[in-house]
Protein backbone atom coordinates (compact mmCIF):
# COMPACT_ATOMS: atom_id res chain seq x y z
CA UNK A 1 0.00 0.00 0.00
CA UNK A 2 2.53 2.46 1.29
CA UNK A 3 5.22 1.51 -1.90
CA UNK A 4 1.88 2.19 -4.20
CA UNK A 5 1.20 5.36 -2.85
CA UNK A 6 4.59 6.23 -3.18
CA UNK A 7 5.19 5.13 -6.73
CA UNK A 8 2.00 7.16 -7.76
CA UNK A 9 2.66 10.17 -5.94
CA UNK A 10 5.91 10.74 -4.94
CA UNK A 11 8.29 8.93 -7.39
CA UNK A 12 8.34 11.90 -10.00
CA UNK A 13 8.15 15.13 -7.81
CA UNK A 14 9.39 17.62 -9.58
CA UNK A 15 8.00 16.49 -13.07
CA UNK A 16 4.67 15.98 -12.17
CA UNK A 17 4.35 19.92 -10.78
CA UNK A 18 6.04 21.10 -13.66
CA UNK A 19 3.50 19.15 -15.94
CA UNK A 20 0.65 20.42 -13.47
CA UNK A 21 1.60 24.03 -14.00
CA UNK A 22 1.33 23.71 -17.39
CA UNK A 23 -1.75 21.54 -17.80
CA UNK A 24 -3.27 24.45 -15.14
CA UNK A 25 -2.09 27.11 -17.97
CA UNK A 26 -3.77 25.30 -20.79
CA UNK A 27 -6.87 24.07 -18.88
CA UNK A 28 -7.86 28.09 -18.20
CA UNK A 29 -9.01 29.25 -22.16
CA UNK A 30 -10.70 25.65 -22.86
CA UNK A 31 -12.63 25.47 -19.46
CA UNK A 32 -13.85 29.72 -20.38
CA UNK A 33 -14.70 28.12 -23.97
CA UNK A 34 -16.83 24.84 -22.69
CA UNK A 35 -18.60 26.93 -20.57
CA UNK A 36 -19.52 29.42 -22.94
CA UNK A 37 -20.52 26.51 -25.42
CA UNK A 38 -22.84 24.91 -22.58
CA UNK A 39 -24.34 28.55 -21.99
CA UNK A 40 -23.72 29.06 -18.63
CA UNK A 41 -21.06 31.67 -17.07
CA UNK A 42 -17.44 30.75 -16.97
CA UNK A 43 -16.57 30.06 -13.57
CA UNK A 44 -19.15 26.68 -13.73
CA UNK A 45 -16.31 25.71 -15.77
CA UNK A 46 -12.89 26.61 -14.05
CA UNK A 47 -14.73 25.35 -10.95
CA UNK A 48 -15.75 21.69 -12.73
CA UNK A 49 -12.38 21.96 -13.82
CA UNK A 50 -10.21 22.46 -10.78
CA UNK A 51 -12.93 19.82 -8.43
CA UNK A 52 -12.83 17.42 -10.82
CA UNK A 53 -8.83 16.99 -11.55
CA UNK A 54 -8.34 17.22 -7.76
CA UNK A 55 -11.11 14.25 -6.78
CA UNK A 56 -9.74 12.20 -9.77
CA UNK A 57 -6.15 12.53 -8.70
CA UNK A 58 -7.02 10.34 -5.54
CA UNK A 59 -9.97 8.27 -7.22
CA UNK A 60 -9.05 7.74 -10.71
CA UNK A 61 -7.52 4.28 -12.07
CA UNK A 62 -5.23 6.12 -14.52
CA UNK A 63 -2.25 7.72 -12.60
CA UNK A 64 -1.28 10.62 -14.96
CA UNK A 65 -4.06 11.28 -16.57
CA UNK A 66 -6.12 14.62 -16.75
CA UNK A 67 -9.73 15.24 -16.35
CA UNK A 68 -11.72 18.16 -16.38
CA UNK A 69 -14.80 20.29 -17.99
CA UNK A 70 -14.85 19.07 -22.05
CA UNK A 71 -16.33 20.11 -25.11
CA UNK A 72 -17.90 16.58 -25.76
CA UNK A 73 -19.52 16.79 -22.61
CA UNK A 74 -20.78 20.85 -23.27
CA UNK A 75 -22.44 20.11 -25.95
CA UNK A 76 -25.06 17.54 -24.68
CA UNK A 77 -25.76 20.21 -22.19
CA UNK A 78 -26.50 23.14 -23.77
CA UNK A 79 -30.23 22.29 -24.25
CA UNK A 80 -31.07 21.61 -20.83
CA UNK A 81 -29.40 24.47 -20.05
CA UNK A 82 -31.03 26.83 -22.38
CA UNK A 83 -34.84 25.02 -21.69
CA UNK A 84 -34.37 24.54 -17.94
CA UNK A 85 -31.18 26.72 -16.41
CA UNK A 86 -28.25 25.97 -14.41
CA UNK A 87 -29.37 24.62 -11.37
CA UNK A 88 -30.79 21.51 -13.77
CA UNK A 89 -27.23 20.68 -14.62
CA UNK A 90 -26.28 20.68 -11.91
CA UNK A 91 -28.65 18.24 -10.80
CA UNK A 92 -27.80 16.31 -13.98
CA UNK A 93 -24.43 16.11 -13.04
CA UNK A 94 -25.05 14.64 -9.78
CA UNK A 95 -27.07 12.12 -11.77
CA UNK A 96 -24.23 11.69 -13.71
CA UNK A 97 -21.68 10.30 -11.28
CA UNK A 98 -24.02 7.94 -10.06
CA UNK A 99 -24.53 6.44 -13.48
CA UNK A 100 -20.93 6.09 -13.98
CA UNK A 101 -20.03 4.58 -10.28
CA UNK A 102 -22.33 2.12 -10.67
CA UNK A 103 -21.17 1.26 -14.25
CA UNK A 104 -17.76 1.06 -11.99
CA UNK A 105 -19.55 -1.66 -9.94
CA UNK A 106 -20.41 -3.34 -13.17
CA UNK A 107 -17.38 -3.68 -14.53
CA UNK A 108 -18.25 -2.17 -17.50
CA UNK A 109 -14.80 -0.49 -18.15
CA UNK A 110 -13.75 -4.66 -19.49
CA UNK A 111 -16.32 -3.70 -22.88
CA UNK A 112 -12.94 -1.60 -23.54
CA UNK A 113 -11.90 -5.02 -24.99
CA UNK A 114 -14.26 -4.70 -27.82
CA UNK A 115 -12.89 -1.57 -29.08
CA UNK A 116 -10.38 -2.70 -31.38
CA UNK A 117 -7.27 -0.69 -32.34
CA UNK A 118 -8.62 0.55 -36.01
CA UNK A 119 -11.62 2.45 -33.55
CA UNK A 120 -9.13 3.79 -30.91
CA UNK A 121 -6.27 5.25 -34.01
CA UNK A 122 -9.42 6.82 -35.24
CA UNK A 123 -10.67 8.16 -32.36
CA UNK A 124 -7.34 9.24 -31.56
CA UNK A 125 -6.76 11.06 -34.71
CA UNK A 126 -10.47 12.45 -34.82
CA UNK A 127 -9.51 14.41 -31.53
CA UNK A 128 -5.90 15.46 -32.95
CA UNK A 129 -7.98 17.10 -35.78
CA UNK A 130 -10.88 18.70 -33.72
CA UNK A 131 -8.33 19.92 -31.60
CA UNK A 132 -6.54 21.69 -34.63
CA UNK A 133 -9.78 22.97 -35.50
CA UNK A 134 -10.74 24.05 -32.07
CA UNK A 135 -7.31 26.50 -32.59
CA UNK A 136 -8.50 27.51 -36.54
CA UNK A 137 -10.46 30.58 -34.77
CA UNK A 138 -7.68 32.62 -33.12
CA UNK A 139 -5.66 32.56 -36.37
CA UNK A 140 -8.70 34.30 -38.63
CA UNK A 141 -8.55 37.93 -38.91
CA UNK A 142 -5.94 38.76 -36.55
CA UNK A 143 -2.88 40.78 -36.42
CA UNK A 144 0.45 39.64 -37.79
CA UNK A 145 1.69 38.96 -34.87
CA UNK A 146 -0.33 36.48 -34.20
CA UNK A 147 0.89 34.65 -36.40
CA UNK A 148 4.53 35.47 -35.31
CA UNK A 149 3.93 34.53 -31.83
CA UNK A 150 1.93 31.26 -32.85
CA UNK A 151 5.11 30.40 -35.41
CA UNK A 152 7.57 31.48 -32.21
CA UNK A 153 5.92 29.25 -29.80
CA UNK A 154 5.98 25.92 -32.07
CA UNK A 155 10.02 26.83 -32.57
CA UNK A 156 10.23 27.14 -28.56
CA UNK A 157 8.65 23.96 -27.93
CA UNK A 158 10.11 21.77 -30.59
CA UNK A 159 13.36 23.28 -30.51
CA UNK A 160 14.16 24.14 -26.74
CA UNK A 161 14.79 20.26 -25.45
CA UNK A 162 17.29 20.58 -27.71
CA UNK A 163 19.26 23.25 -25.57
CA UNK A 164 22.03 20.47 -23.60
CA UNK A 165 20.84 20.13 -19.86
CA UNK A 166 18.41 23.29 -19.07
CA UNK A 167 16.27 21.72 -22.29
CA UNK A 168 15.50 18.36 -20.50
CA UNK A 169 14.45 20.08 -16.60
CA UNK A 170 11.93 22.12 -17.90
CA UNK A 171 8.89 21.64 -19.84
CA UNK A 172 9.31 23.80 -23.13
CA UNK A 173 5.34 24.39 -22.84
CA UNK A 174 5.46 25.87 -19.72
CA UNK A 175 8.70 28.45 -21.04
CA UNK A 176 6.46 29.04 -24.46
CA UNK A 177 3.46 30.26 -22.60
CA UNK A 178 6.05 32.23 -19.82
CA UNK A 179 8.58 33.38 -22.72
CA UNK A 180 5.56 34.90 -24.69
CA UNK A 181 3.88 36.32 -22.62
CA UNK A 182 6.92 37.93 -21.12
CA UNK A 183 7.33 39.24 -24.44
CA UNK A 184 4.06 40.41 -25.14
CA UNK A 185 3.85 42.61 -21.56
CA UNK A 186 7.08 44.36 -22.18
CA UNK A 187 6.59 45.13 -26.34
CA UNK A 188 2.89 46.33 -25.87
CA UNK A 189 1.81 43.88 -28.82
CA UNK A 190 -1.70 44.29 -28.99
CA UNK A 191 -3.42 40.25 -29.69
CA UNK A 192 -6.09 38.56 -27.74
CA UNK A 193 -5.07 37.55 -24.44
CA UNK A 194 -7.27 34.85 -22.01
CA UNK A 195 -8.51 38.12 -19.98
CA UNK A 196 -10.51 38.35 -23.22
CA UNK A 197 -11.86 35.30 -23.11
CA UNK A 198 -14.10 35.54 -20.94
CA UNK A 199 -14.58 37.29 -16.89
CA UNK A 200 -12.01 35.02 -14.67
CA UNK A 201 -14.04 34.50 -10.89
CA UNK A 202 -11.96 35.61 -7.86
CA UNK A 203 -13.94 33.74 -5.43
CA UNK A 204 -13.11 30.13 -4.04
CA UNK A 205 -16.27 27.58 -4.24
CA UNK A 206 -18.44 26.83 -2.54
CA UNK A 207 -20.83 23.47 -1.69
CA UNK A 208 -24.20 23.84 -3.36
CA UNK A 209 -26.78 21.71 -3.23
CA UNK A 210 -29.18 21.89 -6.60
CA UNK A 211 -32.04 24.08 -6.15
CA UNK A 212 -34.70 21.96 -7.73
CA UNK A 213 -37.71 20.22 -6.52
CA UNK A 214 -36.87 16.43 -5.50
CA UNK A 215 -39.92 14.77 -7.91
CA UNK A 216 -40.54 12.11 -10.28
CA UNK A 217 -41.16 15.03 -13.13
CA UNK A 218 -37.83 16.60 -12.26
CA UNK A 219 -36.33 12.87 -12.47
CA UNK A 220 -37.59 12.89 -16.08
CA UNK A 221 -36.09 16.22 -17.07
CA UNK A 222 -32.30 15.29 -16.10
CA UNK A 223 -32.48 11.26 -16.86
CA UNK A 224 -31.32 11.05 -20.22
CA UNK A 225 -28.75 14.09 -20.53
CA UNK A 226 -27.29 12.47 -17.21
CA UNK A 227 -27.66 9.03 -19.09
CA UNK A 228 -25.87 10.66 -22.25
CA UNK A 229 -23.16 12.01 -20.38
CA UNK A 230 -22.71 9.15 -18.46
CA UNK A 231 -21.93 7.47 -21.88
CA UNK A 232 -20.05 9.94 -23.22
CA UNK A 233 -18.18 10.47 -20.50
CA UNK A 234 -17.13 7.29 -19.44
CA UNK A 235 -16.06 6.42 -23.24
CA UNK A 236 -13.90 9.34 -23.80
CA UNK A 237 -12.51 8.29 -20.66
CA UNK A 238 -11.54 5.08 -21.38
CA UNK A 239 -10.19 5.61 -25.07
CA UNK A 240 -8.13 8.35 -23.77
CA UNK A 241 -6.58 5.99 -20.67
CA UNK A 242 -6.02 3.20 -23.42
CA UNK A 243 -4.30 5.83 -25.00
CA UNK A 244 -2.00 7.05 -21.73
CA UNK A 245 -1.45 3.49 -21.06
CA UNK A 246 0.61 2.62 -24.92
CA UNK A 247 2.67 6.70 -23.84
CA UNK A 248 3.21 5.04 -20.74
CA UNK A 249 3.57 1.81 -21.44
CA UNK A 250 1.40 0.80 -17.65
CA UNK A 251 -1.70 -0.18 -17.30
CA UNK A 252 -4.71 1.46 -15.91
CA UNK A 253 -7.76 0.04 -14.15
CA UNK A 254 -10.38 0.95 -16.18
CA UNK A 255 -13.63 0.20 -13.84
CA UNK A 256 -11.63 2.03 -11.35
CA UNK A 257 -11.31 4.69 -13.49
CA UNK A 258 -15.35 4.96 -13.88
CA UNK A 259 -16.03 4.43 -10.54
CA UNK A 260 -13.54 7.32 -9.86
CA UNK A 261 -15.04 10.04 -12.68
CA UNK A 262 -18.45 9.65 -11.16
CA UNK A 263 -17.34 10.73 -7.73
CA UNK A 264 -15.51 13.60 -9.18
CA UNK A 265 -18.49 14.47 -11.25
CA UNK A 266 -20.89 14.21 -7.85
CA UNK A 267 -17.73 16.44 -6.46
CA UNK A 268 -18.20 19.36 -9.47
CA UNK A 269 -21.91 19.01 -9.00
CA UNK A 270 -21.58 19.83 -5.53
CA UNK A 271 -19.20 22.83 -5.96
CA UNK A 272 -21.28 24.34 -9.01
CA UNK A 273 -19.74 23.06 -11.65
CA UNK A 274 -20.58 21.35 -14.56
CA UNK A 275 -19.65 16.89 -15.79
CA UNK A 276 -16.28 16.66 -17.59
CA UNK A 277 -14.37 13.53 -18.16
CA UNK A 278 -10.50 13.03 -19.68
CA UNK A 279 -9.14 14.93 -21.60
CA UNK A 280 -7.15 13.74 -24.42
CA UNK A 281 -5.35 16.85 -25.31
CA UNK A 282 -4.39 17.90 -21.79
CA UNK A 283 -3.50 14.33 -20.90
CA UNK A 284 -0.93 14.01 -23.75
CA UNK A 285 0.52 17.47 -22.83
CA UNK A 286 0.57 16.05 -19.08
CA UNK A 287 2.65 13.32 -20.72
CA UNK A 288 4.90 15.14 -22.92
CA UNK A 289 5.86 17.73 -20.18
CA UNK A 290 7.17 15.08 -17.93
CA UNK A 291 3.74 13.95 -15.63
CA UNK A 292 3.16 10.54 -15.02
CA UNK A 293 1.87 9.89 -11.13
CA UNK A 294 -1.40 11.28 -9.49
CA UNK A 295 0.63 14.08 -8.20
CA UNK A 296 0.43 16.09 -11.96
CA UNK A 297 -3.54 15.34 -12.06
CA UNK A 298 -3.75 17.10 -8.16
CA UNK A 299 -1.36 19.92 -9.05
CA UNK A 300 -2.90 20.76 -12.44
CA UNK A 301 -6.42 21.22 -10.41
CA UNK A 302 -4.85 23.27 -7.76
CA UNK A 303 -2.49 25.37 -9.76
CA UNK A 304 -5.78 25.73 -11.23
CA UNK A 305 -8.14 27.16 -8.64
CA UNK A 306 -4.80 29.51 -6.94
CA UNK A 307 -4.32 30.89 -11.01
CA UNK A 308 -7.70 31.76 -11.57
CA UNK A 309 -8.60 33.46 -7.98
CA UNK A 310 -5.35 34.59 -6.76
CA UNK A 311 -3.10 35.47 -9.82
CA UNK A 312 -6.57 36.18 -12.10
CA UNK A 313 -4.65 39.52 -12.91
CA UNK A 314 -1.59 38.22 -14.01
CA UNK A 315 -3.01 35.32 -15.98
CA UNK A 316 -5.46 37.43 -18.25
CA UNK A 317 -1.98 38.76 -19.74
CA UNK A 318 -1.18 35.69 -21.39
CA UNK A 319 -1.48 35.27 -25.14
CA UNK A 320 -4.02 33.55 -26.57
CA UNK A 321 -1.13 32.60 -29.27
CA UNK A 322 0.69 31.11 -26.91
CA UNK A 323 -1.72 28.77 -26.02
CA UNK A 324 -2.20 28.00 -29.22
CA UNK A 325 0.91 27.20 -30.48
CA UNK A 326 0.56 24.24 -27.26
CA UNK A 327 -2.69 23.16 -28.35
CA UNK A 328 -1.40 22.59 -32.37
CA UNK A 329 1.71 20.72 -30.74
CA UNK A 330 -0.81 18.65 -28.69
CA UNK A 331 -2.84 18.03 -32.02
CA UNK A 332 0.38 17.36 -34.24
CA UNK A 333 1.15 14.72 -31.05
CA UNK A 334 -1.86 13.19 -30.79
CA UNK A 335 -2.32 11.96 -34.47
CA UNK A 336 -1.19 8.89 -35.49
CA UNK A 337 0.81 9.29 -38.60
CA UNK A 338 1.72 5.68 -38.80
CA UNK A 339 -2.17 5.17 -39.35
CA UNK A 340 -1.33 7.12 -42.73
CA UNK A 341 2.09 5.98 -43.94
CA UNK A 342 0.50 2.07 -43.10
CA UNK A 343 -2.79 2.59 -45.29
CA UNK A 344 -1.18 0.57 -47.64
CA UNK A 345 -0.45 -2.53 -45.62
CA UNK A 346 -3.22 -2.53 -43.23
CA UNK A 347 -5.83 -4.89 -44.99
CA UNK A 348 -9.18 -2.36 -46.37
CA UNK A 349 -11.37 -3.32 -43.42
CA UNK A 350 -9.09 -1.81 -41.05
CA UNK A 351 -8.71 1.26 -42.89
CA UNK A 352 -12.17 1.81 -43.77
CA UNK A 353 -12.80 1.09 -39.56
CA UNK A 354 -10.33 3.79 -38.72
CA UNK A 355 -11.61 6.53 -41.70
CA UNK A 356 -14.69 6.10 -40.55
CA UNK A 357 -14.28 6.59 -37.14
CA UNK A 358 -12.31 9.28 -37.87
CA UNK A 359 -15.31 11.14 -40.17
CA UNK A 360 -17.81 10.47 -37.93
CA UNK A 361 -16.11 12.07 -34.68
CA UNK A 362 -15.80 15.23 -37.03
CA UNK A 363 -18.66 15.55 -38.65
CA UNK A 364 -21.00 15.02 -35.60
CA UNK A 365 -18.56 16.50 -33.17
CA UNK A 366 -19.87 13.41 -31.01
CA UNK A 367 -17.49 10.84 -29.49
CA UNK A 368 -19.89 8.43 -28.65
CA UNK A 369 -21.66 8.05 -32.49
CA UNK A 370 -17.94 8.00 -34.04
CA UNK A 371 -16.66 5.07 -32.09
CA UNK A 372 -20.32 3.38 -32.11
CA UNK A 373 -19.92 3.37 -35.97
CA UNK A 374 -16.71 2.30 -35.37
CA UNK A 375 -17.28 -0.51 -33.46
CA UNK A 376 -20.47 -1.85 -35.50
CA UNK A 377 -17.88 -1.63 -39.01
CA UNK A 378 -15.40 -3.63 -37.40
CA UNK A 379 -17.65 -6.26 -35.57
CA UNK A 380 -19.46 -6.58 -39.02
CA UNK A 381 -16.21 -6.92 -40.92
CA UNK A 382 -14.98 -9.40 -38.25
CA UNK A 383 -18.14 -11.72 -38.50
CA UNK A 384 -17.63 -11.82 -42.12
CA UNK A 385 -14.17 -12.42 -42.08
CA UNK A 386 -14.53 -15.57 -39.34
CA UNK A 387 -17.40 -16.62 -41.30
CA UNK A 388 -16.15 -17.10 -44.51
CA UNK A 389 -13.45 -19.39 -42.90
CA UNK A 390 -15.88 -21.76 -42.89
CA UNK A 391 -16.47 -24.78 -44.67
CA UNK A 392 -18.36 -27.96 -45.43
CA UNK A 393 -16.19 -31.32 -46.96
CA UNK A 394 -17.68 -33.34 -48.69
CA UNK A 395 -16.69 -37.04 -49.11
CA UNK A 396 -17.53 -40.35 -51.53
CA UNK A 397 -21.07 -42.52 -50.78
CA UNK A 398 -19.83 -45.99 -49.62
CA UNK A 399 -22.72 -48.66 -48.71
CA UNK A 400 -21.76 -48.70 -45.23
CA UNK A 401 -21.76 -45.15 -44.29
CA UNK A 402 -23.68 -43.00 -47.07
CA UNK A 403 -22.64 -39.56 -47.65
CA UNK A 404 -20.19 -38.38 -45.59
CA UNK A 405 -19.91 -34.38 -44.33
CA UNK A 406 -17.47 -32.83 -42.66
CA UNK A 407 -18.24 -29.49 -40.84
CA UNK A 408 -15.07 -27.29 -40.26
CA UNK A 409 -14.96 -24.03 -38.73
CA UNK A 410 -17.44 -21.27 -36.52
CA UNK A 411 -21.15 -21.35 -37.19
CA UNK A 412 -22.89 -18.48 -35.95
CA UNK A 413 -25.37 -15.62 -38.32
CA UNK A 414 -22.79 -15.03 -40.35
CA UNK A 415 -22.22 -18.58 -41.69
CA UNK A 416 -25.12 -20.14 -40.97
CA UNK A 417 -26.83 -19.62 -44.48
CA UNK A 418 -23.19 -20.80 -45.91
CA UNK A 419 -23.74 -23.66 -43.80
CA UNK A 420 -27.00 -24.65 -44.94
CA UNK A 421 -26.53 -23.93 -48.65
CA UNK A 422 -23.47 -26.75 -48.54
CA UNK A 423 -25.91 -29.91 -48.41
CA UNK A 424 -26.58 -31.34 -51.96
CA UNK A 425 -30.72 -32.30 -50.80
CA UNK A 426 -31.71 -33.29 -54.20
CA UNK A 427 -29.16 -36.10 -53.96
CA UNK A 428 -30.94 -39.96 -53.43
CA UNK A 429 -29.37 -41.52 -50.34
CA UNK A 430 -30.02 -43.88 -47.66
CA UNK A 431 -27.55 -42.08 -44.72
CA UNK A 432 -26.10 -39.08 -44.39
CA UNK A 433 -22.85 -38.50 -41.53
CA UNK A 434 -22.83 -35.23 -40.36
CA UNK A 435 -18.92 -34.97 -38.57
CA UNK A 436 -19.20 -31.78 -36.25
CA UNK A 437 -15.94 -32.39 -34.68
CA UNK A 438 -14.15 -29.55 -35.87
CA UNK A 439 -16.78 -26.58 -36.10
CA UNK A 440 -18.63 -25.20 -33.39
CA UNK A 441 -21.97 -23.64 -32.99
CA UNK A 442 -22.38 -20.47 -31.40
CA UNK A 443 -25.68 -18.86 -31.50
CA UNK A 444 -29.81 -19.86 -32.24
CA UNK A 445 -29.27 -18.80 -35.70
CA UNK A 446 -26.38 -21.74 -36.25
CA UNK A 447 -28.76 -24.10 -34.00
CA UNK A 448 -31.73 -23.24 -36.40
CA UNK A 449 -29.55 -23.62 -40.05
CA UNK A 450 -28.59 -27.34 -38.15
CA UNK A 451 -32.37 -27.95 -37.40
CA UNK A 452 -32.92 -27.02 -41.01
CA UNK A 453 -30.91 -29.30 -42.86
CA UNK A 454 -31.60 -32.18 -40.41
CA UNK A 455 -34.94 -32.23 -40.92
CA UNK A 456 -34.78 -31.41 -44.41
CA UNK A 457 -33.06 -34.76 -44.84
CA UNK A 458 -35.33 -36.86 -42.56
CA UNK A 459 -38.55 -35.43 -44.57
CA UNK A 460 -36.95 -37.39 -47.95
CA UNK A 461 -36.58 -40.51 -45.94
CA UNK A 462 -32.70 -39.78 -45.43
CA UNK A 463 -31.25 -41.24 -42.15
CA UNK A 464 -29.14 -38.86 -40.38
CA UNK A 465 -26.35 -39.23 -37.99
CA UNK A 466 -24.74 -36.58 -35.95
CA UNK A 467 -21.09 -37.02 -34.66
CA UNK A 468 -18.37 -35.17 -32.67
CA UNK A 469 -20.38 -32.16 -31.08
CA UNK A 470 -18.09 -30.89 -28.74
CA UNK A 471 -19.51 -30.11 -24.89
CA UNK A 472 -20.41 -26.46 -26.06
CA UNK A 473 -21.75 -26.83 -28.67
CA UNK A 474 -24.00 -29.60 -27.43
CA UNK A 475 -25.30 -27.76 -25.04
CA UNK A 476 -26.78 -24.78 -26.93
CA UNK A 477 -27.98 -27.26 -29.36
CA UNK A 478 -29.84 -29.76 -27.04
CA UNK A 479 -31.26 -26.64 -25.50
CA UNK A 480 -32.54 -24.86 -28.55
CA UNK A 481 -32.73 -27.41 -31.38
CA UNK A 482 -35.59 -29.33 -32.40
CA UNK A 483 -34.58 -31.99 -34.71
CA UNK A 484 -34.95 -34.85 -32.19
CA UNK A 485 -38.11 -33.24 -30.98
CA UNK A 486 -40.63 -34.77 -32.73
CA UNK A 487 -43.65 -32.76 -31.34
CA UNK A 488 -41.49 -29.45 -32.08
CA UNK A 489 -40.52 -30.68 -35.41
CA UNK A 490 -44.44 -31.14 -36.43
CA UNK A 491 -45.40 -27.74 -35.59
CA UNK A 492 -42.29 -26.42 -37.29
CA UNK A 493 -43.47 -28.55 -40.44
CA UNK A 494 -47.54 -27.33 -39.97
CA UNK A 495 -46.57 -23.79 -39.60
CA UNK A 496 -46.75 -22.91 -35.90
Amino acid sequence: MIQTMKKEWFSNIRGDLLAGLVVALALIPEAIAFSIIAGVDPKVGLYASFCIAVVIAFTGGRPGMISAATGAMALLMVTLVKEHGLEYLLAATLLTGVFQIAAGYLKLGNLMRFVSRSVVTGFVNALAILIFMAQVPELIDVTWHVYAMTATGLGIIYLFPLIPVIGKSLPSPLVCIVGLTIFAVFMGIDVRTVGDMGQLPDTLPIFLWPEVPLTLETLMIILPYSAGLAVVGLLESMMTATIVDDLTDTQSDKNRECKGQGIANIGAGLMGGMAGCAMIGQSIINVKSGGRGRLSTFAAGMFLLILIVFLGEWLKLIPMAALVAVMIMVSIGTFSWDSIRNLKHHPMSTNLVMVATVVVVVATHNLAIGVFVGVLLASLFFANKVGRFMVVKSSEITAETGRHYQIVGQVFFASADKFSQSFDFKEVVDKVTIDLSLAHFWDITAVSALDKVVIKFRRDGTEVDLIGLNEASATIVDKFGVHDKPEEVEKMMSGH
